[in-house]
């Protein structure tokens, strides 16, 4: 009983180490993003003010959601695919696999850029009111093919689980689109966003391409039948993630278009510039949760119990992680929208802080949705997304005319309180999931926390609520490492030699 006890007990150990690395790794790349992007905001903010970043935030979104459509998920789905086909030690399947999915991502960049050319004019009398972005949209149909024919490279990388590969694909990313974006908008100001954000497309397809080719892949030796049947697999499980993903870039572009109609494009820069704050820190945590822990789970998705681990030790280890992180990002929201982007965006610092509750909100449910994901319960996916696409643009409609601006942040909020609810029952039926105690109790113990920085600056002095916000920063801090230590031996921690020993 006892050897059971601690080969169990060196097995959870490995695991929360597995997650920890993949965190560091995909986090580390990430902190690197955050200081170009600190850089590019900055700059953008600057030289083009709410206006400028509106605009940009906007441009984006429409292209989002096209390459979301045209993509028919294959990205999504390539991941797994090829994961599965290496687990399966097949070399001709892999093959097959590999080829398959660098035409399927050739055929459809094609497809996505067409579409955004041939609709660019209703897009833009949708949008804005007026034809005046029409050809702007119709030139970022060329980022679309890019970001298309790259997104498949990265699949190819994530489904092998190169996960640094992955991180430098990101940090280079980053780097390229500071340097090309910088001086594009400071010589043209806003005739220079579409050239930019073009550019940043060829930077990205250049820098997966880069380090797909040096995967060396058997060439495929199949028929054309064969071929097809895993064109077909590739398509049919795509089409789930499309569909869900397409409803959450369709939402994230009606709630713009609400705030859009009501302060118009300063309103909209705003809210992207909270947006894109308040996921600065949880996206580290959420981007190594896709990369490494989805596959991981895939690979054991027809197991429950082992399922079910996995989920609870990623829940564990992400809100330990970003839990005093969001708390610190609440606290300083005031400081934060200056330093990122400059005085004129302080209207945006309520909504930012109503994004930080539900950046940790998020934080929670995430891991149990990976759930359905890895079981490949498309119709359950699908359904899941409609209703939550329904219930964040029905609070957006409704909270943006009651409560201006922070309504959005509000409506993001409402939004995860009842997806996480909906996604325990869900997965509760799926595979048996329960929350362990451990993790039921850090859960509690965060929310309760920011919920209680979230009041102080509601009721309390700006110096007061920045007072308590810190102290609660630093006391969740010290919880949360302390807590990492008794799930992983403070010798097998990075740095752990330098963590004091009365923590």
């Amino acid at each position: 009983m006892d050897e059971n006890s601690e080969a169990a007990g060196a097995k959870a150990a490995d695991s929360y180490i597995q997650i920890l690395k993949s965190t560091i790794v995909m986090g580390g790349s990430s902190v690197v993003n955050v200081a170009f992007s600190v850089i590019r905001n900055k700059a953008v903010a600057v030289m083009l003010g709410p206006d400028g970043v509106g605009l940009m935030g906007l441009y984006n979104t429409i292209t989002d959601t096209v390459q979301t459509l045209a993509g028919m998920g294959v990205q999504a789905s390539g991941v797994r695919q090829v994961a599965e086909a290496v687990g399966s030690g097949d070399a001709d399947r892999i093959g097959r696999m590999v080829t398959v999915l660098r035409r399927v991502s050739l055929v459809l960049g094609i497809v996505g850029m067409g579409l955004l050319a041939a609709f660019s004019l209703p897009i833009a009398q949708f949008t804005f009111g007026d034809h005046t972005h029409a050809v702007a949209l119709a030139l970022l149909s060329v980022s679309v093919f890019l970001r298309l024919v790259s997104g498949g490279q990265t699949a190819l990388i994530h489904g092998l689980r190169r996960i640094s590969d992955l991180a430098w694909i990101s940090m280079l990313g980053a780097f390229a689109s500071t340097v090309i974006c910088i001086p594009l908008i400071y010589f043209f100001r806003e005739e220079g966003i579409v050239p930019s954000l073009i550019g940043i497309a060829i930077a990205t397809l250049a820098t997966s391409w880069w380090y797909s080719r040096k995967i060396q892949i058997p060439a495929a030796e199949a028929s054309l039948k064969e071929m097809g049947q895993e064109t077909g697999a590739l398509l049919k499980l795509g089409f789930a993630f499309m569909a869900s993903a397409f409803l959450t870039v369709a939402a994230a572009y009606a709630i713009r278009i609400i705030i859009l109609r009501l302060g118009g494009i300063e309103a909209a820069g705003l809210y992207q510039a909270a947006w894109a704050l308040g996921g600065l820190y949880a996206g580290f945590i959420l981007q190594a949760m896709g990369t490494d822990f989805y596959p991981r789970l895939t690979a054991v998705s027809s197991i429950d119990s082992e399922c079910n681990r996995l989920v609870n030790e990623q829940a564990q280890i992400s809100i330990l992680l970003a839990g005093p992180g969001l708390i610190a990002t609440l606290t300083l929201a005031p400081v934060l929208m200056t330093v990122f982007y400059s005085s004129e965006f302080q209207a945006a610092v309520e909504l930012l802080r109503w994004i930080c509750l539900g950046m940790m909100l998020r934080i929670v449910s995430w891991p149990m949705g990976f759930i359905i994901l890895a079981k490949g319960a498309q119709k359950i996916l699908f359904w899941t997304e409609v209703a939550a696409t329904v219930v964040h643009v029905g609070l957006a409609w409704l909270l943006v005319e009651l409560f201006g601006l922070a309504g959005a942040g509000a409506a993001f909020t409402g939004l995860y309180v009842w997806h996480a609810m909906l996604t325990y029952v869900i997965v509760r039926r799926l595979s048996g999931f329960r929350w362990s105690g451990a993790n039921l109790t850090i859960g509690l113990v965060f929310l309760a926390a920011a919920m209680a920085v979230f009041l102080a600056c509601l009721v309390l002095s700006l110096p007061e609520a920045i007072a308590v916000g810190l102290l609660a920063s630093l006391a969740s801090g010290l919880w949360s490492l302390r807590r990492l230590l008794k799930l992983i031996p403070r010798e097998r921690l990075p740095f752990g030699r330098l963590i004091p020993r009365w923590i």
